[in-house]
């Protein structure tokens, strides 16, 4: 039983992106040191935004309401369902990366059986790319700059999405972490999320309220079973509520 739940733990941490490079074994990359900047700076971060929710999602792309998605891997298409009412921020951003084309042709970089299926670092694009992936965000051509985003998590009974804040009550979490979900990887600091995304290829309740689920897959999850490391997206699209995209 220890055992077990010493490997449960290894997994969990090997979702915190140093960031979730590619050997299953590797927990993190970040030092002690950098460990403790981060969580600094997320102290500061929830300080100043626990009053201002909505400040914290100014000039990020939302969505309002509900919209569908279409993934080819290995020929074969995944039908995504984008959950914007319960997470209009982090569905907003992955909605908006889709339409620009970013996830087209970047590779799942680690997948681990009864886990996760994880992808989305743009460094990928690139099949001559030497270097860790895991480790890459999406680059807004706007400010030249890595765009990221809060951890977005709302809660039963809250009318808006908790920011900032991990470590929250799993049992309380509206969208939790059954199989099949789509989810964000980030590093130790709770706002690190840029592009990479994760699929739950189990319930893992024990990432409820730690991670930010904005949405299920509906149709496919064959295709997601199928997947392996080193597995290319052919093809990502939206395929139904672009309208509810606001930017």
């Amino acid at each position: 039983m220890w055992l077990s739940k010493i490997f449960s733990l290894l997994l969990v941490s090997s979702l915190i992106l140093g960031g979730c490079a590619t050997s299953a074994t590797d927990v993190s990359q970040s030092s002690s040191s950098s460990d403790n900047l981060a969580n600094s700076q997320s102290k500061v971060a929830i300080a100043e935004n626990k009053d201002s929710n909505k400040d914290m999602s100014n000039n990020l792309p939302q969505l309002e309401g509900m919209a569908k998605v279409e993934i080819q891997v290995n020929g074969s298409p995944i039908i995504i369902e984008i959950n914007g009412t319960n997470a209009p921020t982090t569905a907003g951003n992955f909605v908006d990366l889709i339409s620009q084309g970013v996830y087209d042709g970047l590779v799942f970089h680690r997948v681990i059986p009864g886990f996760v299926a994880q992808g989305g670092d743009p460094q990928g694009k690139d099949p001559n790319f030497t270097g860790t992936l895991g480790t890459g965000g999406f680059i807004d051509p706007n400010t030249g700059t890595e765009r990221r985003i809060p951890l977005e998590i709302k809660l039963e009974g809250e009318d808006k999405p908790t920011y900032s804040k991990a470590k929250l009550p799993g049992k309380s979490v509206v969208l939790k972490h059954d199989r099949g979900v789509i989810a964000m990887a980030r590093s130790g600091m709770p706002d690190s999320a840029s592009s990479q995304f994760y699929i739950a290829l189990e319930d893992l309740p024990s990432l409820d309220g730690d991670y930010a689920v904005f949405g299920k897959v509906v149709e496919g999850m064959e295709v997601v079973d199928g997947i392996k490391q080193g597995d290319r997206i052919g093809t990502a699209k939206v395929i139904e509520g672009l309208e509810n995209l606001k930017q």
